[in-house]
């Protein structure tokens, strides 16, 4: 059974002026949170119930309702709020930058609706928002912009393009530091069946005559070595006349670092 289906399933069941909420409500709105098969659901206050698969939320006053795919829906903004409360900080920029990039909502709506905004998850929501960008293609590049931010290093431009001087896209980065032409770039691919694979290294080997340098990350160095990849890019940093700054160790608390073997 689908999502939807499941959601319109639960709202069948539950009391009069019941709305999907919070983790179900992000996934309708085309945003990425950490997977659960249960559906979440906010009841008005003084109702009450309870039905197997479901979670049941009882705020003391109904958020903004919206509709989506014929489903009564938490807005965006509330949605990203409310799942403040339990995800954490790099899950919750990975909501936001998800749900822009899904065209839900806008960052500043984001840190607008943060902002005037009380109760549990209220200094987290504003924290994550604060970092929520557009133009994010996938959750993993979420993550490596926050690794670098929350290290202490000067943030990445998303999405840098560069173009022609007739204004064709030539080339487009994940991340870059464009003033001394640094690209960052996330590779999650299966590259024996990438169909994309040889021109995207006829594109670098432009580039880098050009004189780009690239840093590219690929999953095992983002989930298992982060520390090894901030060392990487602070590197090039440094041979290119970037000041680097000392690196804080606040990027430990968010990433895990493999233990090298003895």
């Amino acid at each position: 059974m689908t999502l939807t289906l499941r959601a319109q399933a639960a709202l069948t069941a539950a009391p009069a002026g019941a709305m999907i909420s919070h983790h179900t409500a992000a996934k309708l709105w085309g945003g990425v949170v950490p997977d659960t098969s249960a559906v979440h659901v906010s009841i008005p206050p003084g109702t009450s119930f309870s039905r197997a698969g479901v979670i049941v939320h009882r705020p003391h006053t109904l958020p903004a309702v919206g509709t989506r795919r014929r489903v009564r829906v938490t807005r965006p903004e509330e949605t990203f709020l409310a799942c403040a409360a339990y995800l954490a900080l790099v899950e919750l920029v990975v909501l936001g930058d998800s749900l822009v990039g899904a065209g839900a909502t806008t960052a500043e709506a984001l840190i607008t609706a943060a902002a005037h905004r009380r109760g549990r998850g209220t200094r987290l929501a504003r924290s994550a928002a604060a970092l929520v960008r557009r133009g994010v293609d996938s959750p993993p590049e979420t993550r490596l912009r926050l690794l670098l931010c929350l290290a202490g290093l000067p943030e990445p431009e998303v999405d840098h393009r560069i173009y022609s001087e007739t204004g064709q896209l030539l080339y487009r980065f994940d991340l870059g530091y464009p003033q001394i032409k640094l690209a960052i770039e996330y590779d999650g691919r299966h590259h024996e069946r990438d169909p994309y694979r040889g021109r995207d290294l006829l594109r670098r080997e432009d580039l880098e005559a050009d004189g780009w340098a690239f840093v590219v990350v690929v999953t095992e160095h983002l989930n298992g070595t982060p520390g090894d990849v901030l060392a990487r890019v602070a590197r090039v940093m440094q041979r290119r006349g970037m000041p680097v700054p000392r690196l804080s160790e606040r990027w430990r608390q968010h990433f895990s670092q493999r233990e090298r073997p003895a």
